[in-house]
């Protein structure tokens, strides 16, 4: 069987193609794989590192307001679509699988038209504007929120809820990080906090000004600031705290998962691989959703979870480092609300999502 993938820009668009590989090769081992992306988006670096063959097409978005950029984006598509065409016949897939980004957009229309079977996945609880335009034209539509499927709602008949393969993934590591290679103690309740791979300045800021706070705690945290911020952070609490024996700051954390199964409270922004991770891991989470993101689908998916008792919310423009404290205190200080939390956290995964989509190629085939 060949397999070609497409999907770009963020790693919340890449990770769940190769999540989805990796399965896919675990059961078929014969299996022959593609990527499709562009060179400019972070798939041309971290899928040849995969060891998955790499090929690209120029493509950008459309700007929302009148824009002479997007007289080049169109110029652009029938470019790329061309490209993808030609691409697609010389690799000869079985079926082409989308998930998410603008380079979707030209790799599936163009095996659409060459009448492969085709496959786009949502990772957001909002379908993201490339998803849309391709639902006319793909065979079918995989969710990992039950929510996303209003906005298809004229292709019902093609759309299935799948989750994310990166859950399945997660649910099977069994490496668990440890506590004191960070500074840490390993007999205290930990909250975790981040604002993505690149950090987020007003969590950071949150977290200096509710720091000094933890000082009198039976209690601790590890703020992951993103390398661009670090230094001033770090400053900034050791100003504070001199010996911020409870409150310790690093730049980068390589293997998340694997810190998120050592730690009692993860609070992050809430784009959906972060909350396929913390759903299939059953980790209660306190979300910041990103004001910043296209249709507030940050705050949708954050929803998802605090509807259903899994994670509680703080919106930007309430979060300051009393908010922040306050409610991760109310956390670290109940246990019983935290395995509540935990299990509606692990209700909410799909440990076999991988094996879903699985069945889903096999039914277009």
């Amino acid at each position: 069987m060949k397999i070609l993938l497409s999907g770009g820009g963020t790693g919340g668009h890449i990770y769940p193609a190769l999540a989805l590989a990796k399965r896919i090769a675990e059961i078929e081992p014969t299996t022959e794989f593609l990527y499709v992306g562009t060179e400019r988006g972070l798939e041309s670096t971290i899928v040849p590192k995969a060891s998955i063959p790499f090929r690209s097409v120029e493509i950008q978005g459309l700007r929302r307001s009148l824009s002479l950029d997007n007289l080049k984006t169109v110029y652009l598509m029938m470019t790329s679509v061309a490209k993808s065409k030609k691409i697609i016949k010389e690799f000869q897939p079985d079926v082409v699988i989308g998930t998410g980004g603008y380079v979707c957009a030209p790799v599936l229309y163009a095996a659409s038209r060459l009448g492969i079977p085709t496959i786009i996945h949502e990772q957001n609880s909002v379908a993201g504007v490339t998803n849309k335009f391709l639902a006319r034209f793909v065979s079918k539509i995989c969710l990992c929120f039950e929510d996303a499927r209003n906005d298809f709602a004229a292709y019902d008949d093609k759309v299935i809820y799948t989750g994310n393969p990166r859950a399945q993934e997660v649910a099977q590591i069994k490496e668990m990080a440890s506590l004191t290679e960070y500074g840490l103690r390993e007999d205290l309740p930990t909250v975790l906090v981040f604002g993505g791979s690149r950090g987020a300045e007003k969590i950071n800021q949150s977290m200096v000004d509710a720091a000094a706070l933890f000082a009198e705690k039976d209690y601790q945290a590890l703020l992951v600031t993103g390398s661009l911020h670090y230094d001033k952070v770090r400053k900034q609490i050791e100003s504070l705290m001199p010996k911020a024996d409870h409150v310790k700051v690093v730049p980068y954390v390589d293997q998340m998962p694997a810190l998120f199964k050592a730690v009692d409270v993860v609070a992050c922004r809430s784009g959906a691989t972060t909350l396929t991770e913390l759903t299939a891991l059953g980790i209660p989470s306190i979300l910041i959703p990103s004001p910043y993101v296209t249709n507030d689908h940050q705050l949708k998916n954050a929803e998802s979870l605090a509807n259903h008792n899994a994670a509680v919310i703080i919106l930007e423009k309430e979060l300051s480092g009393e908010s922040l404290f306050q409610h991760m205190d109310a956390l670290l200080c109940n246990q019983e609300k935290r395995n509540v939390m935990a299990q509606k956290a692990k209700e909410l995964g799909v440990p076999d999502a991988s094996d879903r989509m699985w069945r889903v190629i096999q039914s277009v085939l």
